[in-house]
């Protein structure tokens, strides 16, 4: 989904092109700190905008600095690490994947001057989706130059569920922030959907790995693909009939079913039995759904069920060793099934 453990670019994307050599994607290590994180690396592709790091974290500043300018050199060290082991292994994708925190996310990650988010300024929140837009058209253009191949963006919003319930604290910590309604959430997003769609992107993600992710809301900004946690996703009817209204728009589905750390009953189990245990919770949902069990190797894509930053390096590996496995095996269910 992004993220990798480890602090080595190189290595990362020598392990992504090795695991995945149709579909490698800019690698991200939020171990290296500053700049590194979700946030940071977000705010590191912002055009005419810049943060500086507080004790309470990111928060606006009058021009870049060392700090912003450490962002901008983490990103930019990823892509010509990805371009680069491209190059040197011959793979020849058809597709690269990039991610990118979306603008809630963003917006409630970072402070105004005045220790507020920027969350609580509309302006704010418009000025800096704008940026982030035009920021992500050039990052999408860079990249489907150097690599030559067709450039999927993957919008990130663990935070988008807070913010539409209004559950983000103040500074104080003694009151929350204002709730965004649904239909201001969505244009925001569609502003970052619409610009990746300018700058060429094939598709565009918008991942959610919330247990009770807003799917309607995601489905609406016009994404071609909503990824979501499978094993920790609510089960509630309301739930699963938003899910099942996406896959029959048909909206792909990217579903996290492979333990990012390694956990659960199927995590550690081998051969046959191992990939049936980690089917299992896809193939209760096409069934649930009403959905032909063929449509999980038409219309959707096996992933990781978060990123993989808390993973070791041999955990990341096999995780996305057996997300490449179980897509193989729904392309070509074994008869047990």
């Amino acid at each position: 989904m992004g993220s990798l453990p480890g602090v080595d670019h190189h290595e990362a994307a020598r392990v992504v092109v090795g695991e995945l050599p149709g579909f490698p994607h800019v690698a991200e290590l939020p171990d290296r700190g500053v700049g590194a994180d979700m946030v940071g690396r977000a705010a590191a592709l912002l055009v005419d905008l810049a943060v500086e790091v507080r004790p309470s974290g990111y928060r606006v500043a009058q021009r870049p600095g060392a700090q912003h300018r450490r962002g901008v050199d983490l990103l930019a060290r990823d892509v010509d690490a990805l371009d680069t082991t491209i190059g040197e292994t011959g793979a020849a994708p058809r597709r690269v994947k990039t991610q990118v925190a979306g603008p809630w996310t963003l917006c409630a990650g970072v402070e105004l001057r005045s220790g507020n988010r920027v969350l609580t300024d509309r302006g704010a929140v418009a000025e800096f989706t704008a940026s982030l837009a035009e920021g992500l058209r050039g990052h999408v253009a860079e990249l489907a130059r150097r690599t030559g191949a067709g450039v999927v963006v993957q919008i990130d919003e663990p935070t988008l569920p807070a913010v539409l319930a209004g559950s983000l604290p103040t500074p104080s910590g003694y009151g929350t922030v204002r709730s965004i309604a649904g239909a201001e959430a969505r244009a925001g997003l569609a502003v970052l959907v619409d610009a990746a769609r300018e700058a060429g992107a094939v598709e565009v993600v918008a991942h959610c790995c919330h247990p009770t992710p807003p799917l309607a809301l995601l489905g609406a900004t016009g994404v071609d693909a909503v990824a979501v946690d499978l094993l920790a996703l609510d089960r509630a009817p309301a739930v699963l009939d938003a899910l099942g209204a996406l896959w029959d728009a048909p909206t792909e589905l990217w579903l996290g079913l492979v333990p990012a750390l390694g956990e659960g009953p199927a995590a550690g189990a081998t051969g046959a039995a191992g990939l049936a245990g980690l089917a299992r919770p896809a193939l209760d949902l096409a069934d649930r759904l009403g959905f032909d069990r063929a449509r999980l190797a038409d219309r959707a894509v096996v992933t990781p069920t978060c990123g993989l930053a808390g993973a070791t390096p041999a955990g990341a590996r096999t995780a996305m060793a057996r997300a490449v496995e179980l897509a193989s095996a729904f392309a070509d269910p074994p008869s047990s099934w």
